[in-house]
């Protein structure tokens, strides 16, 4: 029975609705039981809390924030879950740094910056030009505090239920040539052009909420489970009841302890991103060759794409984010690969997201591409975007020094590296 002091001051659909999932998940609690013996063959890479940041208390904010997060990753970590990082997204910056200049907001930010490094978080302080006709200096705020930072992570919307913002996407544009300008251009790791992205999103760069905040979610790294279950599949069918069936398994095991996160912190559960991201070898490239048996790019991807997406949106958890397909080059070995070899481009990534997806995401370009260039690519994706509503986003790495043919030089444990190809060939 669940305390009598959960209920006190929670709204009535959650107490109804945490009350039916604990009452009709036995089974789901019995297999989270399970796991404390051994070890989920997926990984929570995020959990991601909301905080209505408040500049004159922030520190004693996030001291509360990491308290909860603490205790979450300690409660999956004991059911067998591993969790790779713990993570605070805010309101827009904008938003909590009005009435300082540039100069103090500078200061501010990297305090908190410093705040993220010592207590070992990831921080996103949420997106400029949130609103339509919001100024573009806004982008050039955020591309001053990317750069004078090195945990914050940040982004940019171009386009929103009243279309693409043309004005944004020439922000976003420059903030990520600006960000070519660090060390090995891994600065474009933190930043994200979003369109129709909502709040709520637990991963990073595009994580913001636009609420009260004292919200959590979840993000996943599951593409070693999709691998598994496309393995040998004889037909489409088969590996979308396959993935569905193992999805769902970890998936409600994870929902039933975050609602023990909820319960016992009272920080509210927003829902799972069931997107299943990659990293290095565990690779949703090599997922897809397992049910194509095809290099990823060629025919047949496409409808992998579409299968994928369709079985991560039958899965009856809560959801939130963008849960479809992430396909992120420099992120995943086998996607590097295939890039260096020439077997994917940035117009195949984009008819790829109009079936799953999160748009085009650490594409690596030529240091010498225009600013003008960049909004190409990134109104292509906003326009995708928009004709579908759903959400997209560009992470685009244009590479200072390096020209078509030449091998990014990465230093990162969440990136590989790949050739760069010439603009014109996408």
């Amino acid at each position: 029975m669940l305390p009598s002091a959960f209920f006190a001051g929670r709204p009535a659909f959650r107490v109804i609705a945490w009350v039916l999932a604990f009452s009709a998940a036995p089974c789901v609690l019995g297999q989270a039981q399970r796991k404390a013996a051994g070890q989920s063959p997926i990984k929570i890479r995020a959990i991601t809390a909301f905080v209505n940041l408040d500049r004159t208390q922030y520190q004693i904010q996030i001291t509360d924030a990491l308290k909860m997060l603490k205790r979450a990753r300690t409660i999956f970590e004991s059911r067998g879950f591993p969790v790779e990082t713990i993570r605070i997204a805010t309101q827009p910056f904008p938003e909590y740094i009005k009435g300082l200049s540039n100069e103090q907001a500078l200061a501010f930010f990297r305090n908190y910056d410093a705040m993220a490094a010592q207590e070992g978080f990831a921080a996103s302080i949420g997106p400029a030009m949130l609103n339509p006709g919001d100024s573009p200096a806004q982008g050039d705020l955020l591309a001053d505090i990317l750069l004078n930072t090195k945990q914050l992570n940040g982004s940019l919307v171009v386009a929103g239920d009243d279309g693409v913002r043309w004005p944004a996407v020439g922000a976003a544009a420059r903030v990520m040539k600006r960000l070519e300008d660090t060390e090995h251009s891994q600065g474009n790791f933190r930043f994200a052009a979003i369109a129709m992205v909502k709040p709520l999103t637990p991963f990073f760069p595009a994580a913001y909420h636009n609420g009260f905040g004292h919200q959590f979610a979840i993000a996943l790294e599951s593409a070693n489970l999709v691998a598994d279950s496309f393995k040998n599949a004889p037909d489409l069918a088969t590996a979308r009841r396959r993935l569905m069936d193992a999805l769902s398994n970890e998936a409600f095991a994870i929902e039933a302890e975050a609602g023990r996160v909820d319960t016992d912190t009272g920080w509210a559960y927003m829902g799972i991103d069931l997107s299943p991201a990659p990293l290095k070898d565990v690779s949703i490239g090599a997922a897809i060759e397992n049910l194509t048996t095809l290099p990823i790019g060629s025919s047949g991807t496409l409808t992998a794409a579409a299968t994928i997406t369709a079985a991560i949106r039958d899965i009856k958890v809560k959801q939130t984010g963008y849960s479809g397909l992430m396909l992120p080059i420099l992120e995943d070995t086998r996607l590097a690969q295939r890039w260096s070899e020439g077997r994917l481009s940035i117009d195949a990534l984009l008819s790829y997201s109009a079936v799953c997806g999160t748009g085009l995401d650490t594409v690596p370009l030529p240091g010498d591409i225009s600013v003008e260039q960049l909004s190409l690519i990134i109104g292509d994706m906003a326009s995708l975007a928009v004709k579908w509503h759903k959400p997209l986003s560009a992470r685009l790495f244009p590479v200072a020094g390096k020209g078509p043919g030449d091998m990014t030089e990465l230093d990162s444990s969440f990136l590989v590296n790949a050739t760069i190809h010439p603009f014109e060939k996408h």
